[in-house]
């Protein structure tokens, strides 16, 4: 026997769920909201089926990071960016390049699909999801490949999001030391900031500038995994936010009389990101962890925490 539902029934469950969204997103944008519960509110609503159909949140998502990543930039001293970029030049390539060789070898041993696996990889090394993003087009990888390696490294984000400030607090890293850090280790924009923010300011101005200029590994990168893969190098999308990121940058050091405004643009910028990690939660589904599959997990996390101790250990007893 077929249940019909009452059309009003489903209009008010629709209306409510919207409410319910809404009114966290908002949550979200005051203090009260840290980063991780900011992601836990998210995942929390998508995995009760309380997150809105009519909104796109991989979308908005999208959008509002890339505006608050160039709302960060006026609160980035020009100085501080071009000495901390060129004193770490030598571990952000080290440590890109040799994620992307382990993650070729690993592939291979774990037998698998290559796509997939360059995609992970490259997602590690570079910048999560923007890296995925721009690469799978180049390589020509389906659906499936890119949503595989994009599940695995959305759900190491939300856990790096809550363990990295803990492991800094514990082992007492400096904030600069810890901006470097997360930088390398953490893959997405969002999870940086979001782990960076909440261990403090100069931990988020490190973080934040060492996570843009490995981002622009994506483009060298992008076109050198078309060429392996026989992709389309044409197809390469770039990320126009971080050549914004710079303007902003320039614009506060050469006009600095207007610091009181680019210091509002600031902090509403780290509002926004934390919004930016409720709607990264509110589409992390049941469904979508376990469509990353077993051994695509497996590859995600043997790289991340090859990256995230070297590069810890490099910071602690060499720098």
């Amino acid at each position: 026997m077929n249940i019909v539902v009452p059309k009003t029934n489903l209009k008010i469950e629709l209306n409510s769920r919207l409410v319910i969204f809404l009114g966290l997103a908002v949550l979200c944008l005051f203090p009260i909201i840290s980063s991780p519960i900011a992601l836990v509110l998210g995942f929390t609503l998508a995995t009760l089926g309380l997150v809105p159909t009519q909104i796109n949140t991989a979308f908005f998502t999208k959008k509002l990071l890339a505006y608050s990543i160039v709302g960060l930039g006026f609160g980035i001293n020009l100085e501080q960016a071009i000495t901390v970029s060129s004193n770490n030049i030598g571990i952000i390539v080290c440590s890109i390049f040799g994620t992307l060789l382990l993650g070729a070898a690993l592939t291979k041993g774990f037998n698998i699909k290559p796509k997939t696996g360059h995609l992970i990889a490259s997602g590690t090394a570079i910048c999560g999801g923007s890296a995925i993003a721009a690469i799978a087009p180049a390589i020509d990888a389906n659906a499936d490949e890119t949503s595989h390696a994009l599940a695995t490294i959305f759900i190491l984000n939300s856990i790096a999001l809550i363990v990295f400030p803990l492991v800094g607090h514990w082992l007492l890293m400096s904030q600069h030391d810890f901006g470097i850090w997360s930088a390398i280790a953490i893959h997405d924009t969002s999870s940086v900031v979001g782990a960076a923010s909440a261990y403090g300011d100069e931990a988020l101005q490190t973080a934040t500038t060492l996570k843009l200029a490995r981002a622009l590994w994506i483009i060298p990168v992008a076109f050198i995994s078309a060429l392996i893969f026989k992709g389309d190098s044409k197809k390469i999308p770039v990320p126009l936010f971080i050549l914004f990121y710079c303007v902003a940058i320039a614009i506060a050091y050469y006009l600095p009389q207007f610091d009181v405004i680019y210091q509002e643009i600031f902090t509403v910028s780290k509002r926004l990101l934390v919004l930016c990690l409720f709607l990264i939660g509110a589409g992390l589904t049941i469904k979508s962890i376990k469509s990353a599959g077993f051994k695509p997990m497996i590859l995600g996390i043997s790289l991340w925490v090859v990256i995230s101790t070297s590069s810890l250990a490099y910071i602690l007893l060499v720098m």
